[in-house]
């Protein structure tokens, strides 16, 4: 039992500031061991990556953007993908600059408790946990969307599997399948549309061309048509790039994050863009909108990259390419896993979950927080109905996407805040770990277009009938996160946190220690890979 000992950490707790933050988090740390908060700083840039792409870099892109071609045309999909990577980059600039200097267990929720009012950061931790407990049987129903390939209607159900997830090598093998997967892809997709398949057709831009970029969503005709099949496509694209920011959950478990985050939060950013970006042109240029394979309802629903590849004539490779697809979905779901146990423990942490969540081993693993989000895995049992995997996964992910957008939403009015404090304070941001760019004016564009896609997300419901359903899964979190929102504010009675009392040093990574690490050959490239 000695592997499996179990910390209680409530008794540590003492105090807490006037933000909430209880003072062990502001303790010093020793970096490679477990600090008082119960974590272990032994994260490198390279585990920070990892989970960052591993999270990102799943269903969202191999399945949701069939969908999304279906509905917005290859033009709709290209510039969707632009705009929501723009948002992606105003959040995780403004993210990177608060994180890098206090990397606190818990990341943007802890920040907006701090930064902004102690019932924003609760109703913030809370959603941002339940979109990943969410978020996991999404990648589940996805990957049984994945299995249909292979398999007769109705025989797919779902997997269960948690400790894989707790295992950083095989994460690291499945991140490295799906990152030479992507790059094969679209190398594959270069050749193809350039006429180099078994069947030598040039495609070039003929879809482009048939089609005039974009298409008439449900039939709506004219300019209102098109325009709604492109704004379609931002509620499936924030599907797509939710989860980069998770990289501020993990910077409680970094070592040196004045030094790793900002590196990790800039590289992670760059090559997602570049990955979804030229993968979403190349779609465009490979696939029909109208090809019958993208509806994801059917029990034949497949990823928009082996349609191509089919369509191209290549016999085998449509089955290796899906069986990478489906490890994508696998190496999301254990990224995902751990960002819900690590937001369930930074809940915990600043004493608004019930002190169980606070059981550690003794090497740092918040086992019960682990345990009890993998539970929740199960819902991707709802997908063992007959043909309703594709359903399901649409379900899920308009859900997570609202829950997703919600959350970058409140990191930018953080961001906001942060910075009206650092000027009434008199801080130079240059002597911050890492000043973001353009600010604060691209955190209010960003929460300019976050709140858009909050708002008409759903209008997809109340096209020609109204669907229940459909309206239910989108706009649920709204409520949620403002009951959660007033209801802590009413039963603590807390308020807005002044800018002229926000706490500008306590658990700054300024009072850690660094780690200097003498690095391999092998393990620099890892570094930079």
């Amino acid at each position: 039992m000695s592997s499996e000992h179990s910390h209680d950490h409530e008794e540590k707790h003492g105090t807490k500031d006037a933000s909430g933050i209880p003072d062990v988090i502001a303790d010093h740390e020793t970096i490679g061991t477990v600090g008082p908060d119960g974590l272990k700083r032994s994260l490198k840039p390279r585990h920070l990556q990892m989970i960052a792409i591993g999270g990102v870099i799943g269903t969202g892109l191999f399945l949701g953007t069939g969908s999304d071609l279906e509905h917005g045309g290859p033009g709709g999909l290209l510039i969707g993908y632009c705009i929501m990577a723009s948002l992606l980059y105003s959040v995780m600039v403004a993210l990177g600059e608060m994180v890098s200097q206090f990397p606190l267990p818990g990341g943007q929720f802890a920040l907006a408790g701090r930064f902004v009012a102690p019932e924003l950061g609760f109703a913030m931790g809370v959603l941002y946990w339940y979109n990943y407990i969410i978020v996991l049987p999404a990648e589940i129903s996805a990957a049984a969307v994945l299995i249909s390939y292979w398999t007769p209607a109705g025989q797919v159900g779902s997997t269960y599997t948690t400790g894989i997830c707790n295992n950083a090598m095989w994460v690291g093998l499945m991140l490295i399948v799906v990152v030479i997967t992507i790059i094969g892809l679209i190398l594959t997709g270069i050749i193809i549309t350039a006429g180099g398949g078994p069947n030598h057709e040039t495609i070039g831009f003929r879809f482009w061309n048939e089609t005039g970029g974009f298409v008439q969503y449900s039939g709506i005709a004219g300019a209102k048509g098109r325009f709604l099949g492109f704004f379609s496509v931002l509620i499936s694209a924030a599907f797509a790039f939710i989860g980069t920011e998770i990289t501020a959950i993990a910077a409680a478990e970094t070592a040196n994050p004045r030094k790793t985050v900002p590196r990790a939060i800039k590289s992670v950013w760059i090559r997602l863009v570049l990955f979804y970006l030229c993968s979403a042109f190349l779609i465009g240029m490979l696939v029909s909108p109208t090809d019958p394979s993208l509806n994801l309802a059917s029990t034949a629903a497949k990823s928009p990259f082996v349609i191509a590849i089919k369509n191209a004539g290549i016999s085998v490779l449509p089955s290796i390419i899906n069986a990478a697809l489906l490890t994508s979905a696998w190496s999301a779901g254990c990224a995902d896993l751990f960002v819900s146990s690590r937001t369930l423990y930074g809940l915990y942490a600043r004493g608004q979950a019930p002190k169980i969540f606070g059981k550690t081993r003794s090497d740092g693993l918040p086992w019960v927080c682990v345990l009890f989000c993998a539970a929740f895995s199960l819902l991707s049992f709802m997908a063992a109905a007959h043909g309703k995997a594709g359903t399901v996964f649409g379900y899920f992910s308009n859900m997570t996407a609202i829950c997703g957008m919600i959350s970058w939403a409140c990191i930018l009015w953080t961001s906001i805040h942060w910075h009206k404090g650092l000027k009434i304070k008199g801080i130079d941001r240059n002597t911050l770990p890492y000043k973001a760019p353009l600010q604060p004016y691209l955190s209010y564009y960003g929460l300019s277009v976050a709140l858009l896609v909050i708002v008409f997300g759903g209008f997809t419901s109340f096209i020609h009938t109204f669907d229940t359903s459909s309206f239910i899964t989108t706009y649920f979190p709204i409520p949620f996160f403002l009951v959660l929102l007033f209801g802590y504010k009413l039963y603590h009675k807390t308020k807005v946190v002044k800018f002229e009392d926000f706490d500008f040093v306590s658990g700054s990574s300024m009072e850690m220690p660094e780690e200097h690490e003498a690095k391999g050959l092998l393990r620099r490239l890892a570094d930079n890979i």
